[in-house]
C-alpha cells in the first residue's frame, strides 16, 4: 500500500491527510509546535458540512522521526514561502529498503506540491528527480490546534494532479498517477489528471490574486472592482508572456461538475482563504509574493508592468510585519495606497 507522507499538515494538508486515513489509506501528517501535539494526543479534529469526525492520525515533527520506503509518496502542502525548507528538510532524508539504506529521498520518492501559486514545483526540480503538480481546489479553514475545517460537498475538493514538466511524464508516472487518483478519490476528492497540469495551476493563479483584498479589506468595503483590475492586469501579463492558461470556459465546467460550498455548523460564514488565514494566525508572513509577486516576476522578465499587483505584494508584506488584521484597511484606503479609486 502506497504511504502519503504530507509535509505540512495545516488546511490543506491536514484534510487531504486526514480523508486518507479515514478511507483506510495510509498517512503520515508532518505538523509543528502546538498543532503537532495535539494531533499526536487526541487526532485531526475535521468539520465539514456533514460530518464532525475526530481521525486518530499518524504525525511526525520531521524525517528524523520517520523511516522512509521506496513505495511513499511526499506531498508538500504547506504556503508556498515556507516550501524551499520543507524540500531542503525532506529530500536528502534516507530511503530504507528491508534495513538497508538506498538513497535519498529526492533520489528515489516522487514528491507532489499541493500548494498555491506556480513556483514551487521548479523549486522541487532542484532538489527531486520525479516532481508533480497539483492544482489545490479545496475550501479548507485551519485555525485551531488540531482542527481542520473543510466547505466543500458532496466531495470535499478538487485536485488536479500531473508530471512536471508534462514532457518527461513516461509509464512510472502514468501507473503512479492512477494509484494516486485512485487513493484520493477513495478519501472523497474529485481528482482530474489533466494532460498540463501547470495550465491548470496558471488559471487558479489568476483566481488567487484576489486572495489579498480579502485578507486586507474582509467586508470593510466592497473590493470587487479593485481585485477586478488586479486580475485584467494579471491576464494581459500571461498573455503577452505566451504563458499557456486553462480558459475559463473549461474551468468553470471543471467547477460546475464538482463540489460546491456549504456551511459548516458552528462556523461562521466570513471564514476566508489561506492569506486570510496567515492573517488572522499572525504568523508573520503571507504567500502573496508567490501570487501578486509572481504577476510581477513574469512581468519583469518579459519587459512588461504590473504595478497594481507589484504594490498589492508591498502592502501584504507590510501588513505580515506589522501584524494587521484583516479588515483593517476599508476598501477607499486600500484604493488610496494602490493610487486608485475603489469603485
Amino acid at each position: 500500500m502506497t504511504r502519503y507522507v504530507v509535509v505540512g499538515a495545516g488546511a490543506i494538508g491536514g484534510a487531504l491527510g486526514g480523508r486518507l486515513t479515514h478511507a483506510g489509506r495510509e498517512a503520515v501528517l508532518v505538523a509543528r509546535g502546538e498543532h503537532l501535539r495535539v494531533l499526536q494526543e487526541s487526532g485531526l479534529r475535521l468539520r465539514t458540512p456533514t460530518e464532525d469526525l475526530t481521525i486518530a492520525v499518524t504525525a511526525v515533527g520531521g524525517p528524523d522521526e520517520l523511516e522512509l520506503h521506496p513505495d511513499d509518496v511526499l506531498v508538500v502542502a504547506t504556503k508556498t514561502q515556507q516550501a524551499q525548507q520543507a524540500l531542503l528538510t525532506w529530500a536528502d532524508a534516507p530511503v530504507v529498503e528491508q534495513g538497508r539504506e538506498v538513497g535519498t529521498a529526492g533520489e528515489l520518492l516522487p514528491v507532489l506540491m499541493a500548494l498555491n501559486g506556480v513556483a514551487s514545483e521548479e523549486l522541487a526540480l532542484r532538489y527531486f528527480r520525479r516532481v508533480y503538480g497539483v492544482c489545490v481546489w479545496m475550501p479548507a479553514v485551519h485555525l485551531e490546534p488540531g482542527e481542520v475545517i473543510v466547505r466543500g460537498a458532496p466531495t470535499s475538493g478538487m485536485l488536479h494532479v500531473g508530471r512536471v514538466p508534462v514532457g518527461l511524464a513516461d509509464d512510472q508516472d502514468r501507473a503512479l498517477l492512477e494509484r494516486v487518483r485512485d487513493d484520493w478519490q477513495a478519501a472523497n476528492y474529485d481528482v482530474p489528471l489533466p494532460a498540463d497540469v501547470m495550465a491548470w495551476k496558471y488559471r487558479k493563479l489568476i483566481s488567487n490574486l484576489g486572495n489579498v483584498f480579502q485578507a486586507l479589506v474582509h467586508g470593510n468595503g466592497d473590493a470587487g472592482p479593485l481585485s477586478a483590475r488586479a486580475e485584467a492586469e494579471a491576464r494581459e501579463v500571461l498573455d503577452a508572456a505566451g504563458i499557456a492558461c486553462t480558459s475559463d470556459e473549461d474551468e468553470r465546467a471543471a467547477r460546475e461538475a464538482g463540489f460546491s460550498m456549504h456551511e459548516v455548523p458552528g462556523v461562521p460564514d466570513d471564514v476566508g482563504g489561506s492569506t486570510w488565514q496567515s492573517l488572522t494566525r499572525g504568523t508573520g508572513n503571507v504567500e502573496t509574493d508567490y501570487l501578486n509577486g509572481e504577476i510581477a516576476l513574469v512581468a519583469h522578465q518579459h519587459g512588461l508592468s504590473a504595478p497594481m499587483n507589484e504594490k498589492l505584494s508591498v502592502l501584504a508584506r507590510q501588513a505580515a510585519a506589522g501584524g494587521w488584521k484583516p479588515g483593517d484597511l476599508s476598501a477607499d484606503d486600500l484604493a488610496a495606497r494602490l493610487g486608485l479609486s475603489a469603485s
